[in-house]
């Protein structure tokens, strides 16, 4: 019974919630109205967004000693979740089945090296969170919740690989479709907002001939 709503409903409601949530999130920026700009402008807006995005992928030089942990940690969990999420075997499958779609998955060597990647990236930014002063006195507990059920998503993930027991698939699934529903609601939507937020505060000021 359980494995018949998490295969069937509870998929088809995350769906909705997710596609839903973050289409109105991301609207919603769109339909702020900003205060007409009327000073001339000393450079290319265009020019300061693309340049902002580009730039922010790695920190200053001045701040790089400070941030080295942060920013590999960081790199290590995006790209090994971003890999995982796309080439991973299971989910290659799964995307054909739904969509028609289909390329060829990493092999199981490769799926391995990467979870660890992933696992190990989520950790360190996660213990960096609680254990560093500031970062743990600006975080709050959507960030902990966030971080909590990425790692369990991940985790069952892990653990439905062993396909003899198909519990573990549909504990895996009803996590993701839990990860979903709390997607648009909380910071994890920095998935979808990072570029345009980079984008607005370079272009603001690059008219201005800033570099951001």
């Amino acid at each position: 019974m359980f494995e018949q709503l998490v295969d069937g409903v509870f998929w088809d409601i995350a769906v909705w919630v997710f596609a839903i949530g973050v289409l109105w999130r991301i609207l919603s920026i769109f339909r702020v109205r900003n205060k007409p700009d009327y000073s001339e402008p000393r450079g290319s807006g265009m020019a300061g967004a693309i340049g902002a995005n580009l730039r922010r992928f790695m920190p200053r030089a001045e701040m790089r000693s400070r941030t080295r942990l942060h920013v590999v940690s960081g790199y290590l969990f995006h790209l090994g979740l971003f890999a995982l999420l796309l080439f991973a075997a299971p989910h290659v499958l799964f995307i054909e089945d739904k969509t028609g779609l289909g390329w060829t998955p990493m092999p199981y060597w490769a799926f391995i090296v990467t979870a660890q990647a992933a696992f190990i990236g989520l950790m360190l930014l996660w213990i960096h969170r609680v254990m560093h002063p500031v970062t743990r006195l600006i975080s709050d507990l959507d960030d902990h919740v966030a971080a909590i059920l990425t790692f369990i998503v991940m985790l069952t993930g892990c653990m439905a690989l062993i396909e003899e027991f198909d519990g573990l698939r549909v504990l895996h699934r009803f996590t993701v479709e839990l990860l979903m529903v709390y997607f648009p609601f909380s910071r994890l939507m920095h998935a979808f907002m990072f570029i345009p937020s980079r984008a607005f505060t370079g272009a603001w000021f690059g008219r201005r001939g800033v570099k951001a």
